[in-house]
């Protein structure tokens, strides 16, 4: 029986970071090539030039549709955008022209995606600051996938290995953190990240949510948020058949779910469920947006511009966000074959 090979979108990411030269090492991999189809999303020229920046000497091939794309093992298909002057590029730089490009790249990929054409979207590094300069106000990739798709939140997982972490709440000040832990949100982040991990090949997810405050509120000495909703949440997810343990301290938490007692761990706000992933695996974290009509995987990490054009960025994050999403869209494929 012939293994199906899901086609992903990958965008180039910021052309003046190290962003299209990790995508060229990833899709060199001998762990990628075996797996997924690939159609690279943005500029045909910066794709040939990160190529012979990392020494590998690939075809670039491009199209206007992936009905052009060729099957050839040293031949990169890239939908070329046509919209970057690499004569006049300046890697390392923040520039408003690059951040178009990659919010174009974005773009395209998420509507080829939600039209069906692709079966997943991965996507590499943005600047948030190059995508302001260009008019996109979005504090992230995530809420710009959000947009793109019509809905109106979208939850965050970080992964590493085994260890899954979603977020109640991600790019917020901490006081505004404090006010977004609330039951039903809690409840909704639950319910995705318990889906999301099940479609990552966990039948059936056990779940640990932490404390928003020190040892858990210690009875409601150090605050009330875990009797007044994080409790009432964990209750309430419980009754609907979830394997949900806590709320637990946050430092012990996390580490019992790194040694394996559990499969997702319930972040409540960004830097509680940052920190222990990029301790657990930060070359390869991926960051997988829930909430979604559509899949989507993504490195970890910045646009490194400070080895943007000198070959030697890591391309780890990317593999494995790669790698990630072709297990989603093949988990997907026989849940619809199963129906």
């Amino acid at each position: 029986m012939t293994t199906y090979k899901p086609l992903l979108a990958i965008t180039m990411g910021d052309p003046a970071g190290a962003g299209p030269e990790i995508v060229v090492k990833a899709l060199n991999s001998s762990e990628i090539r075996p797996i997924c189809h690939a159609l690279v999303i943005g500029d045909a020229g910066v794709m040939r030039a990160a190529a012979e920046i990392v020494g590998i000497p690939m075809e670039i091939h491009a199209v206007s549709s992936p009905d052009e794309m060729r099957s050839d093992e040293h031949v990169l298909n890239v939908l070329d955008l046509k919209d970057v002057d690499v004569a006049s590029l300046v890697r390392g730089r923040v520039s408003a022209s690059a951040g178009k490009a990659a919010y174009d790249a974005i773009e395209k990929g998420t509507l080829l995606t939600l039209e069906g054409t692709t079966d997943a979207i991965v996507t590499s590094a943005l600047n948030k600051d190059a995508l302001n300069q260009a008019g996109y106000h979005f504090p992230g990739h995530t809420q710009i996938l959000a947009h793109l798709c019509g809905v109106s939140d979208a939850v965050m997982m970080l992964t590493a290995d085994n260890l899954r972490i979603v977020h109640v709440s991600t790019h917020v000040s901490l006081r505004h953190a404090c006010d977004l832990v609330t039951k039903e949100r809690i409840l909704r982040v639950l319910q995705l990240g318990v889906d999301a991990t099940r479609s990552m090949g966990v039948e059936k997810p056990r779940v640990v949510v932490p404390g928003l405050n020190p040892h858990s509120g210690e009875g409601g000495l150090f605050g009330t948020e875990e009797a007044d909703h994080i409790i009432p949440a964990i209750e309430e997810a419980k009754a609907l058949g979830f394997d949900v343990r806590g709320p637990l301290p946050p430092d012990t938490a996390f580490l019992r779910a790194y040694r394996g007692e559990f499969d997702l761990v319930i972040a409540m706000y960004h830097d509680q469920g940052h920190i222990p992933i990029k301790m657990a695996g930060f070359e390869k974290g991926v960051n997988v947006t829930l909430g979604l009509p559509i899949i989507r995987t993504s490195v970890d990490h910045g646009t490194v511009f400070g080895k943007a054009g000198k070959g030697t960025a890591d391309p780890t994050s990317m593999i494995e966000a790669i790698k990630l999403a072709t297990t989603m869209c093949r988990t997907a494929r026989d849940s619809s074959a199963r129906r």
